[in-house]
Formats: structure tokens, C-alpha cells, sequence
């Protein structure tokens, strides 16, 4: 399954490209760069000397601070420190800092995902999504980051775990590429990912069911019933509670991921954040064929208010994304449900 190097892999989209291409890559081996160096601080595990302190605070969007979030935040601030970055947006941040007010660029990231799993030696990852820097009279920092994911020119994601893995995508499918410690870089694993449209998997976190929108329950409720239920078949559900990790899960071998609104305070507009998280995971999941909504309206669509705004995130197999918006809209017309159609549903998946 191996193939080009990342290195040549983005040699070879950037040699029919225009400036902002052969930027975007070069961005790109910065953050692959910054990542071996993040693999090994998250390698060192409680041996580390930033594994287990807390900063006493919370970051911007209200978690607790661990040194290791911070360390990793300095150094992915720093390795585009000369790269044509305009201005770098971190969840760690409360704020975007100036970079090259000439550059033509943005980058936000979340440096080290499911920072709080580490201790149990779960996989983590650090999220990336690339912007054009938004300039002209009147702009500020802020406003490159405040666009919708459709704008977004690259994103990806670095995935810590049994191979240090990176997903990527430039608009163009979605690439794996796999770190290979012989050669000493990453090498393409897994070429155009293309998620299936139909699946048997899904993941969620069940303890929060007494909290969900009564549609959400519903979808749930009908996997659960398996072969004997509308669905006619049986679910298995998976949960690692590490988005990048279960995001690879279902770019590998399919499946559904849901992190739903809920009725818990803080939760009435999702958990995960947007810029950080929700837009660059949409960006990849649909360039793999798949599709990612907040259970109806598609992420890539909509246009953040805030740098830090969350939003709730259904993405993977099309056909079961879509599944869930029915589900919102009008559950009776599926047609499994509707009592007109039986088991000649009009929507059977």
C-alpha cells in the first residue's frame, strides 16, 4: 500500500500550481516537522517532564490547561515562524498572533487533541486547517479565521498512536500518509481514502443518551434493535472519546461519528469548536467521499461568529449522514417508519 514520499507527493501537486500551492505545501512540511517533535514529547508518556503539569487555568475554551497542550502549542507556533503564515489561530489561544502581515495565509490548529486521554496512553493528534489570510482596509487578525470550512486550502490532522500517522487533504481527496521511522519521514499509506457510502458502525458517547434530542435517541434506538428492528441489520457501535482517532477509524473502514447537541448546560450547541476542530475534519471527510452536517446543515456552510464557537458534528458514510438529517426532519417519512411503505421503504440503507 506504500507509496511517494509526502515530500513528493506534494512536489508533485504543487508542479502545475500556482504560488499559493507550493505556500500551502511548504506549510505543510513545516507542520510535519513540528509533528515528529510532538510525537516525541506524547512518546515519553508520565516519563516526560510536561506530561503531568497543569497550568492551575483553563484554555480559551474552558479546559483545563495541561504543559504538554502549551508545549506543543509553541512548538507548531514556531516552526511557522518564517513560513508564509500571515497570522496562527490555537485552541490554546485566546487570541490569533501575527505572523507576516505580508503573508497570504492562516493557520488554526488544535495542537494536541485529546490531550486528556494521554495519561491512559489512548491515541491523540493535532488538527490543522489552512486559510487565505483575509486583508484589505478595515480587516484584523480575527477576521481570517471567522470564514466558512468551504474556504479552507488544505487540512489535516497528526495522529499519535500505534504509527504516527498523517491525514491530509488539499481539496483534491484525502491522503494517508504513515511515518516511517526507517526512512525517517512519512510515506503515502493509503491512497484517495474513500469512505463507503453504507455502513454497520457507529460511534457516540451512550452515557449522554437521557440527554439527546429525541431524533437522535431515535437513530440510535434503531441501530440498537439490530437485525430483528427497522434497520434490519446489526450495529456496532465504537468510541475511543479521541476524535482524530475515531476519525481514522471511519476513514479506514467506515462508519458514523456523532457528537450531537444536548441538553447538558454548555451543550445546547455541541462540544466540539468549529475553526479547530469541526471544519478541518468536514474538509477531510468530504474530500474522502463522506459527508459532515450538524445533523442537518452541512459544516462546511456555515460561517463561525466566534473563534472558539462549537458546534455539533454528525460526519462519515454519506448515506447515514443523510440518514440523520431524516431522522430531524421528519422521522415518519422513512421510510422503514412509515406506516404506508412497511418494509418497502422508499429510504432503505
Amino acid at each position: 500500500m506504500s507509496g511517494a514520499t509526502l515530500e513528493a507527493y506534494l512536489a508533485s501537486r504543487v508542479a502545475t500550481g500556482d504560488d499559493i500551492a507550493r505556500e500551502v505545501a511548504a506549510v505543510v512540511q513545516r507542520l510535519a516537522t513540528a509533528a515528529l517533535d510532538v510525537r516525541k514529547l506524547v512518546n515519553q508518556g508520565a516519563l516526560g517532564t510536561a506530561f503531568n503539569g497543569t497550568r492551575g487555568g483553563s484554555n480559551s475554551d474552558g479546559d483545563l490547561q495541561k504543559d504538554l497542550d502549551v508545549v506543543c502549542d509553541g512548538l507548531f507556533l514556531s516552526c511557522l515562524q518564517g513560513a508564509p503564515v500571515a497570522c496562527y489561530a490555537s485552541e490554546e489561544l485566546d487570541n490569533p498572533v501575527l505572523l507576516d502581515p505580508n503573508a497570504r495565509l492562516a493557520v488554526a490548529i488544535d495542537p494536541l487533541d485529546g490531550s486528556s486521554n494521554i495519561d491512559t496512553n489512548v491515541s491523540v493528534g493535532t488538527i490543522f486547517s489552512v486559510l487565505p489570510a483575509v486583508k484589505g482596509p478595515g480587516s484584523d487578525l480575527m477576521q481570517s479565521f471567522l470564514q466558512a470550512g468551504n474556504r479552507q486550502l488544505a487540512a489535516g490532522f497528526f495522529l499519535y498512536g500505534p504509527q504516527t500517522a498523517l491525514v491530509l487533504s488539499l481539496g483534491k481527496g484525502t491522503e494517508i500518509f504513515i511515518f516511517s521511522s526507517r526512512l525517517g519521514c512519512f510515506v503515502q499509506g493509503y491512497k484517495s481514502v474513500n469512505i463507503a457510502e453504507r455502513t454497520s458502525e457507529f460511534a457516540i458517547n451512550m452515557s449522554n443518551y437521557r440527554h439527546w434530542e429525541e431524533a437522535v435517541r431515535l437513530y440510535v434506538d434503531d441501530c440498537l434493535a439490530g437485525a430483528e428492528g427497522p434497520r434490519e441489520r446489526d450495529f456496532n457501535m465504537r468510541w475511543i472519546a479521541s476524535l482524530v482517532a475515531d476519525t481514522y477509524r471511519i476513514l479506514v473502514r467506515g462508519g458514523i461519528f456523532l457528537y450531537p447537541a444536548d441538553g447538558r448546560k454548555g451543550y445546547s450547541q455541541g462540544r466540539l469548536r468549529q475553526v479547530y476542530e469541526a471544519n478541518p475534519i468536514a474538509f477531510i471527510v468530504e474530500n474522502a467521499g463522506g459527508a459532515a452536517t450538524t445533523s442537518v446543515t452541512r459544516i462546511l456552510d456555515l460561517v463561525p461568529e466566534d473563534l472558539h464557537q462549537r458546534v455539533p458534528l454528525i460526519f462519515g458514510s454519506r448515506r447515514e449522514v443523510e440518514r440523520i438529517a431524516r431522522y430531524h426532519v421528519d422521522p415518519n417519512m422513512i421510510g422503514e417508519r412509515a406506516p404506508l411503505f412497511g418494509k418497502r421503504g422508499l429510504f432503505r440503507a
